[in-house]
């Protein structure tokens, strides 16, 4: 934290409040969305293993394959929470009310997970902490832009150390909670991460008055006379969902099922909104179009990128030598391997591009070689097949996950980035939710194909899945100039 001078013709100096040289509320967002990341991903990192272990071991007993299902369908959730959260911004609360309401919706996730037990708690905290943590993802990120001027040349190292703050929490979250989780009980763990969140939201809530007014304006408010209409409409979703559980329509077993069809529902309707539209130009037509094969690939990413919270997680507890020095690592530690990569390796990538400029890789070579390596790191599975229980060292590990974070800085910051640049004049938010979209499906994806995951024939998962992303990959990259084409001089 430092102070800076500002001074004006004729006016004394005055000292403005800096945080890292930035905005001093940036450190409002920052707390709230390190808190968040922390609970977030510190849950995370011990959700599976409360589900599928014994109840003698603390855990609820669910069978493996429906365990990691329901991992997919609530990763999947919370991306296409994201939506929501942008349409309630937009249109009835703004940004900050809807970042602040959302975080609270966030603690109660995590405070219903930590105290009420049984496959109630669960099921309750996981929607509250879907639905929350989907309104913060979507606006924290906006609220942190609104803390600056169009020309001001601080936005992009603020956002940068916004973004240090989320991998800060991602890499404290799971190391603490896991930590508990092994010594004292699962509810423990739960209860730090609603801890966790708890200070942020507590700390948001004093600095949430220094944000700048433009934080705090709907942009596109939605009439009075639409209200009730749109509240009937949410009301009767949640009726048809409860009606579908009641029926036995929809169970755990299918629940992954469920969320990557109405995530590729909602994902083929959009496309065809925003294609079919009269506002838009034969450039930005075609600019979508070619958003298409690159939306694919990236489900072909996250489909398997996301598989650190199911098969990862399976396999650290199940096949990975956790022992250091004669101490067992909890298995939740393994969670925080790919925040270190992160920290680390995203200077690094910031630096290469910046160094390349006009030189370099087009965007589809981006994705098409971040759906490669993903393939890749799948691929290295293999060699450590047959070893037995506990026979993979963790150091090999270490080195898949590395792999992991390499394959996502290629795609993951690359493609908000292009979602913007491809987008519509008319469909700016569309063309992002798109993105997310894209995230959804995949994270759903990795749940159905969780199931299929196998320690004792690990083989024919780990070799099909990972041929099958060097194959999108590589169909990608066949067809970049047709695609370059089609995105009309963006890169």
């Amino acid at each position: 934290m430092s102070t800076e001078t500002v001074m004006g013709a004729g006016t004394p100096e005055k000292k403005e409040r800096t945080f890292f040289g930035q905005p001093f509320s940036l450190v409002h967002i920052f707390g709230v969305e390190m808190w968040e990341r922390f609970s977030f991903y510190g849950m995370q990192g011990i959700l599976l293993l409360y589900m599928f272990y014994s109840a003698a071991e603390g855990g609820l007993g669910i069978p493996k394959p429906v365990a990691v299902g329901i991992i997919g369908a609530y990763g999947g959730s919370v991306y296409l929470a994201t939506i929501l959260g942008a349409w309630l911004a937009d249109r009835v609360l703004g940004a900050e009310r809807t970042l602040f309401f959302s975080a609270i919706v966030v603690m109660a996730g995590h405070v219903a997970l930590s105290l009420l037990p049984g496959l109630f708690g669960l099921g309750a905290g996981l929607i509250l902490i879907a639905l929350g943590s989907g309104g913060v993802k979507a606006n924290a990120t906006s609220v942190v832009g609104t803390l600056y001027g169009e020309k001001d040349v601080r936005r992009d190292a603020g956002f940068s150390i916004f973004y240090l703050g989320i991998n800060l929490g991602a890499f404290f979250g799971p190391l603490l909670t896991g930590l508990l989780q092994s010594t004292v009980g699962f509810h423990w763990g739960f209860g730090l991460a609603a801890v966790g969140m708890a200070i942020g939201l507590t700390q948001y809530s004093f600095g949430r008055r220094s944000l700048p007014e433009k934080a705090k304006e709907v942009p596109n408010p939605l009439p009075r006379s639409h209200r009730i209409r749109m509240a009937l409409i949410g009301a009767a979703a949640i009726v048809l969902v409860v009606v579908l559980v009641l029926v036995g329509v929809l169970n755990s077993d299918n629940l992954a099922d469920a969320v990557a069809l109405v995530t590729l529902a909602a994902s083929i309707a959009l496309f065809l909104i925003i294609l079919s539209s009269k506002k838009l130009q034969g450039v930005e037509r075609s600019r979508v179009l070619s958003f298409i094969p690159m939306f694919i690939t990236s489900v072909a990413f996250w489909a398997l990128y996301q598989q650190q919270f199911t098969v990862v997680t399976l396999y650290a507890n199940d096949r990975l030598d956790l022992n250091l020095f004669g101490w067992d690592m909890p298995v939740a530690w393994v969670q925080s391997i790919n925040p270190i990569f992160i920290i680390i390796l995203s200077g690094v990538f910031a630096a290469i591009w910046t160094k390349w400029g006009a030189k370099q890789p087009a965007t589809p070579y981006k994705f098409a070689t971040a759906a490669i390596v993903m393939g890749i790191a799948f691929l290295l599975f293999i060699p450590f097949s047959g070893t037995g229980a506990h026979g993979t060292p963790l150091l090999a590990l270490v080195g898949i996950l590395f792999v992991f974070t390499i394959a996502e800085l290629l795609l993951s910051p690359v493609g908000l980035s292009l979602s913007t640049k491809l987008a519509p004049q008319a469909f700016q938010t569309q063309m992002v939710a798109l993105f997310f979209l894209s995230i959804a499906l995949g994270t759903a994806l990795s749940g159905i194909l969780a199931g299929f995951y196998n320690e004792n024939n690990e083989v024919p998962y780990f070799g099909i899945s990972g041929l099958v992303a060097i194959l999108v990959g590589g169909a990608l990259i066949s067809i970049t100039p047709w695609v370059r084409k089609l995105m009309s001089g963006v890169r």
